[in-house]
């Protein structure tokens, strides 16, 4: 099932984690309509960046974001955020840099370890920036 044009229901669910504990991960209909919200807003970063993303990771159960020790309170858990990479774009704070700058509407947008890009929405944005670098987060103004 496709959630937009180039996003998949399937992208934004699948978990290695889920598939080697067996744990379901899919979506109840309140997750599902947001990973649809969600999938609109990767579109205008896959337009502003002119390139394709890699989803790593979108929509975790509660089983799953447990496992791989998500935040208690992660937008995954609502299937308001994705995990991504862009790399024909450039690095991960390359790709950071740019989203930061596009003027795209995101609650968080955080570079993770320099590995991958957090992007997640919400009905009241904060617009918040941020550098994690394993320990801690750095707000980018």
């Amino acid at each position: 099932m496709m959630l937009s044009p180039n996003f998949s229901l399937a992208e934004l669910t699948v978990s290695q984690f889920a598939a080697r504990a067996g744990i379901d991960n899919a979506p109840g209909p309140d997750a599902l309509a947001n990973l649809h919200r969600l999938a609109i807003a990767l579109e205008r970063v896959r337009a502003w960046l002119n390139r394709p993303v890699i989803i790593l990771s979108g929509y975790r159960s509660p089983g799953v974001n447990r496992g791989v020790g998500g935040a208690r309170r992660s937008a995954h858990l609502s299937g308001l955020a994705a995990d991504f990479i862009c790399p024909s774009y450039g690095k991960v704070m390359d790709v950071f840099e740019a989203l930061r700058m596009s003027g795209i509407v995101y609650d968080q947008l955080i570079a993770e370890r320099g590995t991958w890009v957090h992007l997640a929405i919400d009905d009241h944005p904060r617009h918040q920036a941020l550098v994690y670098d394993g320990e801690r987060y750095s707000e980018i103004a």
